[in-house]
């Protein structure tokens, strides 16, 4: 026998089908690569002589935390900017250094992802301001800007207390203020192409005030 389907069922049927030719109900895409924390690891503190990889701790210290200004703190870095970087390094156009690049060339973008993630789950690196004398011009800087110069503020992309916003802007806190100058100038001069936006603020910035912000940031926690 037939049972009779009400129009209530009827309706519900359809409803169903909408939201599953949708996508809705869709499962996770099967191809989503994550990353292994422990090749991640194992690829940042012993290399991989294999592939002729070399250590990154050699460079970027124990734990993502470098010894000094020379090499950037990575630890706490977000993965997506991390992985970002090591893109533009393998590229070999916008952010050219030939250490850096070199090394990228040899990984894959799973190793790249993997040791990204390690990073980020480590401890931050801590830093100090050192210049008492540029203190407020370089919290006046991070937190509003040059609006005569039409400089915007640092806290509004990297968050007031340098944290950044992950997968758009990187985390600040804490860096080496001699990396965040170096960095600032190599915008401004077109060194370093990889952000238009910071190309832009920092060619509008003076020798004095990109190095008080640089060092009011390593303060910052």
């Amino acid at each position: 026998m037939h049972q009779k389907v009400s129009a209530k069922s009827k309706i519900m049927t359809l409803v169903a089908g909408l939201f599953l030719s949708a996508g809705v109900f869709a499962a996770e895409p099967a191809n989503v690569v994550k990353p292994d924390l422990a090749k991640g690891e194992a690829l940042y503190n012993s290399g991989d002589l294999k592939r002729g990889i070399a250590a990154c701790m050699g460079c970027h210290g124990a734990n993502g935390v470098s010894g000094g200004g020379a090499y950037p703190k990575l630890a706490g870095q977000h993965a997506a900017y991390t992985v970002k970087q090591l893109k533009d390094y393998k590229a070999g156009k916008d952010r050219p250094n030939a250490v850096m690049s070199a090394f990228a060339s040899m990984l894959t973008d799973e190793d790249m992802l993997n040791v990204a993630a390690y990073l980020e789950k480590q401890a931050p690196g801590n830093g100090t301001a050192k210049n008492k004398a540029s203190i407020e011009l370089g919290q006046k800087i991070y937190r509003g800007g040059i609006p005569s110069k039409n400089v915007a503020a640092c806290a509004g992309c990297h968050a007031p207390n340098g944290v950044g916003i992950p997968a758009q802007y990187p985390r600040l806190a804490g860096q080496w203020a001699e990396y965040t100058e170096a960095q600032l100038v190599a915008y401004r001069s077109g060194e370093r192409k990889n952000s238009v936006q910071m190309t832009g603020v920092a060619s509008r910035m003076s020798d004095a005030e990109i190095k008080a912000v640089s060092d009011y940031i390593a303060g910052l926690r």
